[in-house]
């Protein structure tokens, strides 16, 4: 196979320009050996011009091929005036001489397209005889939808449009203004088979299901087979489109997969489950399960209701509080079980409140100590009381504990999605809410709090959580799966947009925890829907002083430097550069140059290279409140990269930031560091797409970690005198670990921020440890920083998850 080949994700039509087609895709590469697409009609080549997109967007559209795709090409074709006269256009990717044939479309093909209106259909269910349809659909006008029922016009249809951005990213040409999804519904009692008409301007496409179809969930993309889906898509999008999508299958499992052979090895067997129902506790407390229900499907509620039952530690209750009204079909249900014996409060409300409300009258049905938030339609694990009972015990103190989570389809049958935490991470819970399920609070918390609020409805999981542990003396983390969230395992399609009051919830909920802690703050939403971005509001301007150890190499000390003068939007920096050793002319002519500035000062060190010693010497000339260890080999790329790292820096209790570090390559050098990568420490995510948003998105997360690289690492100058700055003893391996490490001690934070990117050009100064003498140094500090943190080492880094690898930097699962 030959992979860097070009892949065309789809071929269309431009809405706007006649004749023009637009043909999609990408090289796996991002195209490293400068290949070309040509384009040729019956042999004739055509003309064609070539856009290249890169970033976020473009990464995130592309996540499922598991490439680090970061680029995407357009290729613009303008036909020929008689080009319906033609037989067969070809798409071929060239090299040189060298040629390879992409796809060939058929003029007849052509003409389908350009005729069709672009839809898609992405639910289709009946419920109570009423027939929803969910979707997108765009053409040249306004598009016009009509429904058919028996091949006759329907009565009484909702047609509800909304805007979609995922779908105006790959359709720029219309308009942001255009509401290019829909939702429609309408009775279908005694109704067999549905069209659904689409039209814009002269455009029209037909979509025909049959309501016993959707009634069983196949009326949709997610409901049907594998070889309807082949058709389907080699029809509309092609030979090549549809090899791409094979081989994503073939060669790129999912993360199912392999977490299904993770769960063979680490599941809790039976006899372990044997021994838990017999062990006692001398504390015992009683866990309040609160459950608001609403319509809730039959077979779900049973699961869940059997779920709590097979518990291995016996001292709860369930409290459910049904919103479904008067006469609700839950209320046998739950009677059928009381009537077993088992403890369960209910209580049908007079009216459905929302999320929130439902949840409060639950937990004021609530007599046990620690009160457990659950949905409805998801399963407990059978140990999980029982490993809550069992960490309360180890520590009274505990107010607050969650623990890992996973996901499992709607047939309750297969586990996937797993979400393993760290510990708490209060920065990583700003940026989105990582700690959902399974989530544990004494009543005595909610009591001082309070209980949900429902003007964040949609978010009233992540607000509550924030004002819990706000105020909790201990919160601890169950490193295990406890919880298991039904979700569709296709979900991941949904249309986010239908979920924008919720991430707006979301925002307002992290805004609000920063008013509560009198941190000034405005919090954004970032590039993906769910996870937020945090800009600090401080009054006050410090002065930062950039510590810059140099030896010679004056064009990439001047290119860091000039990157900072031209492009920071944070002005008030004074440049501390720290000569060591130069023996070039150039170098020495360099700084009497630039020290002729007024925010530049050049220190000569005296001594053999010590990484630790030329940064605490440069510090003694520091004249600001906040230090930047900076490598002579970055370069800024965000503007605002040190408006971004003193945000952070400012706050009380953080004592250290770092920054995102990416190759020239656009891969990662740096995303925090893990105690314990690779038997010592290492960069997180290190070789991943600058693009990419990493584990449960945490590349794209502000969080805490234990460490990050002295390369780019801002830091209090009152801290870096507090712990005497870098540690002599390690003249150039972890000494920016163990500072973190130390900073650890006097209970600051250490904050990854991915907001302040930075191309690192990787030591050119130094050289690799290339001699016998520098063989033995090394060594030599590996054993003394062992020495030092042999307990984190032992333990594990808190805020990663013993359940994941040490042997890559993926955070992928531990084998």
């Amino acid at each position: 196979m030959d992979r860097n080949r070009f892949y065309i994700e789809k071929i269309r039509f431009h809405l706007q320009e006649e004749d023009t087609l637009l043909i999609r895709g990408w090289y796996s590469q991002n195209n490293p050996q400068k290949r070309q697409v040509k384009v040729y009609l019956d042999g004739q080549e055509l003309a064609t011009k070539v856009s290249i997109k890169s970033g976020v967007t473009v990464r995130q559209r592309y996540l499922r091929y598991q490439e680090n795709i970061s680029e995407e090409l357009t290729i613009q074709v303008k036909l020929p005036k008689d080009w319906q006269n033609k037989k067969q256009l070809s798409v071929v990717d060239t090299r040189n001489s060298a040629q390879w044939l992409i796809e060939k479309v058929s003029v007849k093909q052509l003409k389908k397209k350009q005729n069709s209106v672009e839809y898609f259909i992405e639910t289709a269910n009946v419920s109570e005889n009423i027939l929803t349809l969910s979707g997108w659909g765009i053409g040249t006008k306004e598009l016009a939808l009509t429904l058919k029922l028996d091949g006759k016009p329907a009565k009484d249809v909702t047609i509800k449009k909304n805007y979609r951005r995922d779908v105006m990213e790959v359709f720029e040409e219309v308009g942001n203004s255009y509401e290019a999804g829909f939702q429609i519904s309408t009775s279908v009692a005694g109704v067999k088979k549905v069209e659904v008409i689409l039209e814009s301007a002269d455009k029209k496409s037909v979509y025909k299901t049959s309501v016993a179809a959707a009634a069983s969930g196949k009326g949709s993309a997610a409901g049907i087979n594998a070889f309807q889906k082949f058709f389907i898509y080699l029809r509309k999008e092609g030979v090549s489109a549809t090899f791409n999508r094979i081989r994503v299958k073939l060669f790129h499992k999912k993360d199912t997969f392999t977490y299904e052979r993770w769960l063979k090895d680490n599941q809790i067997t039976k006899s372990e489950l044997e021994e838990q129902r017999k062990e006692t506790f001398s504390y015992e407390p009683k866990f309040s399960i609160v459950v608001p229900l609403y319509m809730t499907k039959e077979s779900y509620l049973r699961a869940l209701i059997e779920s709590v039952a097979n518990q291995t530690y016996a001292n709860w209750e369930l409290c459910f509080a049904d919103g479904s009204g008067e006469g609700s079909p839950l209320e046998k249900i739950i009677k059928e079980y009381q009537k077993r014996g088992l403890d369960i409060q209910y209580e049908i409300l007079a009216e459905n409140k929302g999320i929130s409300e439902n949840t409060n009258a639950a937990i004021k049905m609530a007599t046990g100590d620690y009160i457990v938030l659950a949905d409805h339609d998801d399963i407990v694990a059978e140990n999980a009381l029982y490993e809550c009972a069992k960490a309360i015990n180890a520590d009274k103190n505990i107010d607050v504990l969650y623990s890992d989570e996973d996901k499992i389809d709607m047939a309750g049958k297969k586990y996937f999605d797993p979400n393993f935490k760290p510990d708490l991470n209060m920065d990583l819970l700003c940026s989105m809410n990582y700690i959902c399920h399974l989530f544990v609070v004494k009543k005595t918390i909610i009591d001082k709090i309070g209980m949900l609020r429902s003007e964040f409805d949609g978010a009233q999981d992540h607000d509550f959580i924030l004002r819990c542990v706000e105020v909790a003396q201990s919160v601890y983390h169950i490193p295990k799966v406890l919880y298991h969230w039904r979700c569709h395992i296709n979900s991941t399609a949904a249309n986010p947009e239908s979920k924008l009051y919720a991430f707006e919830a979301g925002r307002k909920a992290v805004e609000e925890h920063y008013k509560r802690i009198g941190v000034p703050a405005k919090v954004e939403h970032s590039s993906f829907y769910g996870m937020f971005h945090t800009k600090f509001c401080w009054e006050e301007q410090p002065l930062i002083s950039i510590l810059i150890p140099n030896k010679d190499h004056i064009e990439d000390l001047k290119k860091c430097m000039e990157s900072i003068e031209q492009k920071s939007t944070y002005r008030n920096f004074e440049f501390v550069v720290i000569e060591n050793n130069s023996t070039e002319e150039e170098t020495f002519a360099y700084y009497k140059e630039i020290a002729k500035k007024e925010n530049v000062q050049v220190v000569y060190y005296k001594g053999g290279f010590n990484f630790s010693k030329i940064n605490n010497f440069g510090a003694q000339y520091a004249k600001g409140e906040y230090l930047l260890l900076l490598n002579n080999d970055t370069e800024i790329i965000t503007p605002e990269c040190l408006q971004e790292l003193l945000g952070y820096c400012m706050r009380e209790d953080v004592g250290i930031v770092g920054a995102k570090l990416c190759y020239d390559d656009d891969t990662i050098q740096h995303a925090g560091v893990v105690i314990g990568f690779g038997g010592m420490a290492g960069h997180a995510f290190i070789e991943s797409s600058r693009f990419d948003t990493g584990y449960m998105g945490r590349i794209m997360c502000a969080q805490d970690y234990s460490a990050v690289t002295a390369a780019c690492m801002m830091t209090k100058k009152s801290v870096y005198n507090a712990v005497g700055g870098l540690t002599e003893a390690l003249e150039v391996a972890f000494n920016d670990i163990d500072y973190c490490l130390k900073v650890r001690e006097l209970g600051k934070l250490v904050v990854y921020n991915p907001y302040a990117e930075l191309y690192h050009y990787e030591s050119k100064s130094r050289g690799m440890e290339d001699t016998p003498e520098k063989v033995e140094r090394f060594n030599s500090e590996v054993a003394k920083f062992c020495e030092r943190w042999e307990d984190i080492l032992q333990k594990g880094d808190p805020y990663y998850n013993p359940n994941l690898t040490l042997d890559k930097a993926d955070f992928s699962l531990r084998v």
